[in-house]
């Protein structure tokens, strides 16, 4: 008998959300940056809990593992919060992984954590690894405008206040660099999604389409939980996904071209696309090519000889906005002539 993906409830009005830092912290100077997302989740209706951990940053972490471990166990566990979010990202949450009660955590009722970056390092562990969905959307800085912010990040409330289906649609333009200083997104840049090998597979305006479960996050920091206890990879696909296919998403932060071909090779020889129905691939941040060597060298080097429909550019990840994608969550993606959609349902 397969097991069912467990989905925590929708995040309403009047919830708690919780703000913890498991990877990297906020210096001093771009506390405002807090203060303004605290502002703006109370203008939304939702209580907010700040913890210790997010006010601090020393050599790369907020704090020592064993009290970032602490304060993320505690929220998960705490019946009065219903959600969890980071800062932001940082470099290295793998520390905190081994000092996680994960029997606990199986056993606790769900609830959403939500975040992208370093924080996708939980989130794909804790799907993996309980069957509890996570959402891989925005984190805390990014909510911290109080003016309206695009189409596509304010449906991070849709999606998590969600209970059966939500629909999201490809941006019209994205954020080409970040600037603290000024609230919000500045949307410079015209978005289109890339099908890999558009001309010999299908003609421009050919609509593709194709079905599975998510999964995948960023692959600067997922892949180094190859060969741990924390990507049960195989099982997870075989518990969850055998009937229904995957949909990996993946994107990079500080990665050229080699990197993300010999992370793709890495992930490919350890089988994590074996039931594959398509894989999408956000917009590189930090992104150069490798001498002549381009990102669909890449893409095609690794995942060309897969015969799945490969989708790039997309809005997933460092690039803003994103999506905000569903660990665990049943979905139909839908590409035509640069556009996309992303059909989701939580069973």
């Amino acid at each position: 008998m397969k097991k069912k993906i467990v989905f925590p409830k929708p995040f309403a009005q009047g919830d708690t959300i919780a703000v913890t830092a498991p990877s990297s912290g906020v210096p001093a100077e771009l506390h405002p940056l807090l203060h303004r997302s605290r502002k703006h989740m109370e203008r939304l209706g939702f209580n907010v809990v700040e913890g210790e951990t997010i006010w601090t940053q020393n050599k790369c972490v907020s704090a020592p593992h064993e009290t970032r471990a602490r304060e993320l166990m505690q929220y998960l566990l705490d019946p009065n919060i219903q959600a969890i979010i980071p800062p932001w990202g940082g470099e290295f949450l793998m520390d905190i992984l081994p000092l996680l009660d994960w029997e606990q955590l199986k056993e606790a009722p769900p609830k959403w954590v939500f975040g992208y970056s370093d924080i996708s390092t939980f989130l794909f562990a804790y799907t993996l690894r309980t069957g509890v969905a996570t959402a891989h959307g925005p984190n805390y800085v990014d909510v911290s405008s109080s003016d309206p912010l695009d189409p596509v990040t304010t449906r991070w409330l849709d999606v998590l206040g969600n209970s059966h289906t939500v629909e999201q649609v490809s941006s019209t333009h994205y954020q080409s660099a970040w600037n603290h200083e000024i609230p919000g997104f500045h949307l410079d840049t015209l978005s289109t999604w890339k099908f890999l090998g558009e001309n010999k597979m299908a003609a421009a305006d050919e609509k593709i389409s194709f079905a599975g479960r998510l999964i995948g996050g960023c692959m600067d920091t997922i892949s180094i939980l190859i060969g741990t206890p924390y990507a049960p990879v195989q099982t997870f696909i075989q518990d969850y996904c055998s009937q229904t296919g995957v949909i990996w998403y993946l994107e990079s932060c500080e990665m050229n071209a080699a990197d993300i071909y010999r992370h793709l090779w890495q992930m490919k020889q350890c089988g994590w696309f074996e039931h594959a129905a398509g894989i999408l691939i956000g917009r590189p941040a930090g992104y150069s090519p490798t001498q002549d060597f381009e990102l669909t060298d890449a893409l095609t080097a690794a995942l060309g000889d897969l015969n799945i429909p490969v989708l790039y550019d997309v809005d997933i990840g460092h690039m803003p906005p994103q999506l905000t994608l569903i660990n665990g969550a049943l979905a139909t993606v839908t590409y035509q002539d640069g556009q996309g959609q992303v059909v989701m349902t939580f069973e």
